[in-house]
């Protein structure tokens, strides 16, 4: 059924990040698909708040480092909209090991991560190209992180996927124009459960308090503020492609706690 209105899909939107850009584009009039591997009730929460903004929804459980549950989710929405315009790539996943610690990963941690992270990324872009590419317009938007740019954040495993993450970027950027524009977003220190429980709350809590001390900002992300941004590149920023937009308060000019998404 064709539709009117925009259309997105945000990977990994029951919570945080992806639920609040999901609620903003909902608020903005898009049509969204919800996606989540585990967390459904927490997703139906995400789908009812973007109805209530006037929205039409499609929930979506899919496992983003599966081609399939990817080709399954793009051919979803389409089959239901008739459209994608955008795609914010922003299911991660991670393991918190502190950098010193090389034999606390193996291997596998390192192929999951890159599964999920760049793998699942890629799959998710390549799902819905051709149909970007036939409408003439399409954004993608990869929820990347200040760790794939400084190499700080839960694991040396976390911010090598996610430098392989940007240089992703910037390849897709060339490749898929001028129908598609493809950016990411680096985010640095959220206020989120994600790392509150990943970190403890003795590490969160000094790391919040180290941003809001010493920022330029002086001020804690939050998974609105990094929302936002990944909003305007889909729904605006028609002249902007290949960037990779640093949102952290300033953190990576130094002075603060080097905690990341």
């Amino acid at each position: 059924m064709a539709s009117g209105k925009m259309v997105a899909i945000v990977t990994g939107s029951a919570t945080g990040l992806g639920s609040a850009a999901a609620k903003m584009l909902a608020g903005k009039g898009w049509n969204v698909t919800i996606n989540y591997t585990k967390s459904k009730d927490e997703a139906l929460a995400t789908e009812a708040e973007c109805r209530k903004l006037g929205a039409e929804t499609l929930l979506v459980q899919a496992d983003i480092s599966k081609d399939e549950d990817c080709r399954r989710m793009a051919d979803a929405t389409i089959a239901k909209w008739g459209r994608v315009d955008g795609l914010i790539n922003n299911a991660g996943t991670t393991i918190f090991k502190a950098h010193s610690s090389l034999d606390a990963i193996n291997a596998e941690d390192f192929q999951r991560i890159y599964a999920v992270n760049v793998i699942g990324s890629y799959q998710m872009t390549r799902a819905v190209a051709a149909q970007m590419k036939k409408q003439g317009k399409g954004s993608v938007v990869n929820i990347s992180s200040i760790a794939g740019v400084m190499g700080i954040g839960s694991s040396i495993a976390y911010a090598a996927s996610k430098g392989a993450l940007n240089t992703m970027t910037l390849s897709l950027a060339r490749a898929l124009g001028p129908e598609i524009r493809v950016n990411a977003v680096c985010p640095g220190f959220i206020q989120s459960r994600w790392l509150r429980d990943g970190f403890g709350d003795e590490v969160y809590e000094a790391a919040k308090k180290g941003q809001e001390a010493n920022t330029p900002l002086k001020r804690a992300g939050t998974p609105e503020d990094m929302a936002e941004v990944a909003v305007f590149f889909i729904t605006a920023a028609s002249n902007v492609t290949g960037e990779l937009l640093i949102v952290d308060a300033g953190m990576h000019l130094g002075g603060a706690p080097l905690l990341a998404r």
